[in-house]
């Protein structure tokens, strides 16, 4: 597991190998992850949206933003945590991702960001 905090905001992220798929007549390495955020300040906050770099061993980046995490746009109180899963697939057994979260402080009124720490996906077959 690989976490990092950020302004009060621990971000806790697990990944796993899902197995590999046959998509558009090329093979696709799918992984899954889970991640945790805790808020460890002691004021509301609201993740609005996120920012993803998604990198294979290939060097193939792809660049995801988007509103909220599966839809959501959650509200974590102080001492709280939001979890949640989602997937990648990958053209290569190897790759990582990294990015952040825009939220707000609801004390302050203030946009910040938190850092999701890079972390890395491998097919356990592939690990030499």
């Amino acid at each position: 597991m690989i976490s990092q905090i950020t302004k009060g905001i621990k971000i806790s992220v697990k990944t796993s190998f899902e197995g590999t798929y046959f998509r558009n007549y090329k093979i696709q390495f799918a992984f899954s992850y889970e991640i945790t955020i805790e808020n460890q300040s002691k004021d509301f906050v609201q993740l609005n949206s996120r920012h993803w770099e998604i990198k294979d061993a290939l060097n193939e980046l792809e660049v995801v933003d988007g509103e909220g995490v599966l839809g959501q746009k959650p509200i974590i109180k102080p001492g709280g945590k939001h979890v949640y899963s989602s997937g990648c697939l990958l053209t290569s057994p190897f790759g990582s991702m990294k990015g952040y979260y825009n939220m707000i402080n609801f004390s302050t009124t203030k946009k910040f960001k938190v850092v999701i720490p890079t972390f890395k996906l491998s097919a356990p077959f592939a690990i030499n």
